[in-house]
């Protein structure tokens, strides 16, 4: 239900929450590269908080802390050495925390939510698809995969925030076994339709170093890129960036809210066990605006980000 908000004064320091994660025994590797496992796992259980700093938007008063709760499940079924099928559903809980909303004035941000204040607060995102892959030789592989997404938030209902799309990929595998290849989504978003290009990549540098893609392609944006460490078979490190999209519906007339922001994220990976692996992320989000349709875009100031992944295969 839509809050009444008046503008409140500044705060002084920026605060930074801590996400408390639930169901520890479930997979949180939502934005970690998968680490390959000795033993095929094709089941898996994934939860994931991310918690913002607090940060000022169009450069007034107005402030903005997120937390994101983020739970998926998928499987991968081979069909024969060349073809396999796999198929995922999650939810996502976006929680939109506005403080000090300035409506008039200098720097106001009443284009998000109008001259009363009505504020939107919390997202819901559900989340299906299923992906084709097809091994051609041992050079070429090919993968397809459809999904489809419903985001609103509490001020909106679901019946019109349906989007869809299908991402599809082409890997080449060199000789040493390193893949490279390339990625397109396509996306008929919310009042909107976007094409999302992307390197595909998987590659081994040495014992040590790797270079891969953290993300799936898809609603959120490119699949990024990872340079990782691995000290040992249980403990790793890595370093990576992507550009970040989030657009859901908060008015059933086609109104849509979008942010798009750089984030980059220093990790750490612990593998508990053969089917347990937890990753901390330390990360920093930049260049980052919202905008809501035909409105211009207000900019988000830089922000610090930390998130908690917990991982179970079975």
């Amino acid at each position: 239900m839509a809050n009444q908000l008046h503008p409140q004064l500044s705060t002084k320091y920026l605060t930074l929450k801590y996400g408390l994660l639930l169901l520890p025994l479930m997979n949180g590797a939502v934005i970690a590269a998968d680490k390959p496992l000795q033993e095929s796992k094709p089941f898996r259980l994934n939860i994931s908080q991310v918690s913002t700093q607090s940060a000022e938007v169009a450069n007034g008063n107005t402030e903005l802390q997120r937390d994101s709760l983020l739970l998926s499940a998928g499987m991968n079924i081979p069909l024969d050495q060349q073809w396999s099928v796999g198929f995922n559903v999650g939810y996502d809980r976006l929680n939109y925390d506005w403080r000090n909303i300035s409506l008039t004035g200098p720097n106001n941000v009443s284009s998000l939510f109008g001259s009363d204040g009505q504020s939107w607060d919390h997202i819901n995102r559900y989340r299906a698809g299923v992906s084709l892959n097809y091994r051609m030789d041992k050079r070429w592989s090919f993968s397809l995969a459809p999904q489809i997404q419903y985001a609103y938030a509490d001020t909106a209902s679901a019946d019109q925030a349906q989007s869809y799309g299908v991402v599809a990929s082409v890997m080449y595998a060199l000789k040493s076994g390193n893949m490279i290849g390339f990625g397109v989504a396509y996306l008929n978003d919310i009042d909107e339709v976007r094409t999302v290009p992307y390197l595909a990549m998987r590659w081994q540098i040495d014992e040590h170093w790797a270079l891969a893609n953290p993300f799936q392609a898809g609603f959120s944006g490119p699949a990024g890129l990872e340079l990782s460490y691995k000290f040992n078979p249980d403990w790793n490190i890595g370093f990576g960036s992507s550009r970040r999209t989030e657009r859901f519906l908060i008015e059933d007339d086609d109104t849509v809210v979008e942010t798009n922001e750089w984030v980059s994220y220093l990790r750490g990976g612990w593998q508990a066990t053969s089917a347990l692996s937890i990753n901390l992320y330390a990360g920093y989000y930049f260049d980052s605006e919202v905008e809501v349709t035909n409105q211009t875009a207000l900019e988000i100031d830089n922000q610090g980000a930390v998130a908690l992944d917990i991982g179970f295969k079975f």
